[in-house]
């Protein structure tokens, strides 16, 4: 099976997901600045949501980039992705609407803690199915430090949410500015193969 339409089913995914929360961001009553400043929390959430989109859209470019085929396996896997990343929405609704209250904030890092596994369990689905020895697999090698402190963020962030919301929002941003730059171990391996 080709990877052709699993990437495109995916792209067009997170392009609605996007779109989605962009119409969530209301026009502010007024014609001054000050008339912004109810929406800045709902704004930087939606940014923040926005980074994270980007962040699995690339990566998951570059990854399914680096394979040469699917199965059923994969395609789930890839389901299990997008079904976490659908309710970015929401919960950047919920947390933007309400301030950073503890409940929608802890939510949000729940599902980014299960948007992150989902990740992990396709990549693993996808070296699975290429062999230890394919691109991919070689690419990611042993240890992905960047994606176990990822986790571990978020697993803490949750309960976090409910000592200070704010630290819990600076682990999210913290981890997503860790990924801002797409893995570079896939590209040099590509680049070199």
């Amino acid at each position: 099976m080709t990877k052709g339409r699993l990437e495109a089913f995916s792209d067009g995914v997170i392009a609605i997901l996007i779109t989605i929360m962009v119409l969530e961001l209301k026009v502010p009553h007024g014609t001054d600045l000050a008339a912004l400043r109810p929406l800045m929390p709902v704004a930087l959430t939606y940014v923040l949501s926005y980074v994270y989109l980007g962040i699995y859209w690339n990566n998951h470019h570059h990854m399914l980039h680096a394979s040469e085929r699917i199965n059923g396996a994969i395609l789930w896997a890839n389901l299990h992705l997008l079904f976490w990343l659908s309710l970015v929405p929401f919960v950047t609704g919920w947390m933007g609407e309400n301030h950073v209250a503890p409940v929608p904030t802890a939510l949000y890092g729940a599902v980014m803690l299960m948007a992150a596994v989902a990740y992990t369990i396709l990549e693993n689905a996808i070296i699975a199915e290429h062999g230890p020895d394919s691109r991919l697999a070689r690419a990611v090698g042993g240890l992905d430090r960047k994606g176990l402190f990822s986790l571990a963020a978020y697993a803490t962030s949750i309960p976090l949410a409910f000592v200070n919301a704010w630290i819990s929002v600076a682990l999210y941003v913290f981890v997503a500015l860790l990924w801002l730059v797409p893995d570079r171990r896939i590209e040099r391996h590509l680049k070199h193969a």
